[in-house]
């Protein structure tokens, strides 16, 4: 069953790159015009809080990519899409800690994923998005491209061509474009559901105790479980049952989301090699590369200060309830000046 589901997650995944390729191209005046997204901080305003609506950043990322395939946005303004789309990913992970606090648990304990999550993500993503800026602007990376040859691009047109000339067909091209977003959402949710269920006993979690004080160990790993799921959401509630029974500390925790930040990208860089369009490739790996240098430096050279300015914030944030409400303030605030700009 599960290797059905698999199947068909990454059909309805090559399906909906090319739905949202599609219909990208007739949102140019909703994008350019409605919204008024005409530069790098305007597009960094509206990936971020798109992907706040969406309570998710890959499908925003994907669809990024597919308005630069199109035209809609620069090189420059994709870049920062898709960077908006990873600052407002984690909102879904302080969601469900207020849920918790909802249900009478402890308010620190249940914020604590999630205000690391936007904290290290913003403390990291940040600096990373104007050293890529530099560098795409330069053109340092120009060369690093994938083009997806004449095999698969015979490939995915027999599989999925006649199933986008059918929806193409029947519904406006505005409409296949939130065809495509929904469906690659979709797809999302059900390769989820084909990851095993991991059932973590007490002799299991032994040895695994001692290895979560190593940063460099906890950054590989949260790399890894990420690389695997493609979900940072899938890969962060692993670490819930851990954290509950006391195995593994917040502190514990930053390098891990610091791993899974980087192997997110994962499948937007295979959505940049579906659309078939080389520099959308160099975009991804550019925010990839970028992302990887400003966590190693930090894991690197200043990891105990920044360890303690991050769960020094959390907690200034959780102490008291006008805190939490000028952050989540400034949160929404910030996109939302980003794309008035």
């Amino acid at each position: 069953d599960k290797i059905g589901l698999f199947i068909l997650s990454i059909y309805l995944f090559i399906l909906a790159i090319m739905l949202l390729n599609d219909g990208a191209r007739v949102l140019t005046p909703l994008i350019q015009n409605t919204f008024q997204i005409t530069n790098t901080a305007n597009s960094l305003g509206f990936g971020w809080l798109f992907s706040y609506v969406i309570m998710s950043g890959s499908p925003v990322a994907a669809a990024a990519l597919a308005f630069f395939d199109s035209g809609v946005v620069s090189k420059l303004g994709a870049f920062a899409m898709i960077t908006g789309s990873r600052l407002g990913a984690s909102f879904i992970v302080l969601m469900i800690g207020f849920l918790y606090v909802l249900r009478g648990r402890n308010r620190a304990t249940s914020l604590s994923m999630g205000l690391l999550s936007l904290s290290i993500t913003g403390s990291t993503y940040i600096p990373a998005f104007f050293l890529g800026i530099f560098l795409l602007q330069t053109g340092q990376l120009d060369g690093v491209q994938f083009n997806r040859g004449a095999l698969l691009n015979s490939t995915t047109d027999l599989l999925v061509g006649p199933v986008t000339d059918f929806i193409s067909g029947v519904f406006p091209q505005w409409v296949v474009f939130f065809i495509g977003l929904g469906i690659i959402y979709f797809s999302f949710n059900l390769f989820d559901k084909c990851l095993p269920q991991m059932a973590i006993k007490e002799s299991q979690v032994g040895w695994a105790s001692r290895l979560v004080y190593r940063p460099v160990v906890m950054f590989l790993f949260g790399a890894l479980i990420t690389l695997i799921s493609m979900s940072v959401s899938v890969s962060l509630s692993i670490l819930v049952p851990l954290s509950n029974r006391g195995f593994i500390r917040r502190e514990n925790v930053i390098p891990y989301i610091m791993g899974a930040n980087i192997t997110t990208f994962i499948d937007t860089l295979l959505a940049a090699v579906l659309l078939g369009n080389p520099p959308a490739f160099t975009i991804v790996f550019v925010d990839m590369l970028t992302i990887t240098l400003v966590s190693m430096i930090i894991l690197i050279l200043v990891y105990p200060r920044y360890q303690k300015m991050i769960l020094d914030f959390v907690a200034w944030v959780t102490e008291k309830n006008r805190n939490l409400a000028v952050f989540l303030f400034i949160i929404f605030l910030v996109p939302i000046l980003l794309i008035l700009i």
